[in-house]
């Protein structure tokens, strides 16, 4: 069973706690689609100030909406557009102060201010990207943004077994 816990000290110290929590709630399950599931809603509830939490997952050569926490969202992405499209492209994690300085920001929800978006890579392809929105400006820092891969990097031999 979950229970949720305290995040106590340095932004490093809390992260290691989640990638421990990531492994025990992951540890056994073999399904790409609930490991995801439970990775969005872990994120979710280990964030604050963030209002959309989840994966597009490639499908045909465009990313498509996988599992997430949050509003209603933009259903399909094409690479090369929007934050999303962007990391997905070059393969680059994306931490985006002012979305809407962002040339070709797709706006699935107005509310949302900054994003950080990871690529998940396997043997070089973008498989999917993390996409985190928030409705602050500048929420996210490079450390959080280089946290946050090293999250995908934990989650990785969960959705690609």
């Amino acid at each position: 069973m979950f229970e949720p816990v305290t995040y106590d000290g340095s932004l490093q110290k809390k992260y290691e706690m989640l990638y421990k929590q990531l492994d025990a709630l992951l540890e056994d399950e073999t399904d790409n689609t609930a490991n995801m599931s439970n990775a969005s809603a872990l994120l979710n509830q280990f964030l604050d100030r963030t209002n959309w939490v989840g994966f597009y997952l490639m499908k045909d050569g465009e990313l498509v909406l996988g599992p997430f926490q949050g509003l209603p969202a933009c259903v399909r992405i094409a690479v090369g557009k929007g934050v999303c499209g962007t990391a997905a492209e070059t393969k680059e994690t994306q931490v985006i102060q002012d979305v809407h300085q962002f040339p070709g920001h797709i706006a699935c929800d107005a509310a949302s201010q900054s994003e950080v978006v990871v690529p998940i890579v396997v043997n070089d392809e973008v498989i999917g990207v993390l996409d985190i929105d928030s409705p602050e400006k500048s929420r996210f820092t490079e450390e959080e943004g280089e946290l946050l891969t090293r999250f995908v990097e934990r989650l990785l031999p969960h959705i690609t077994h």
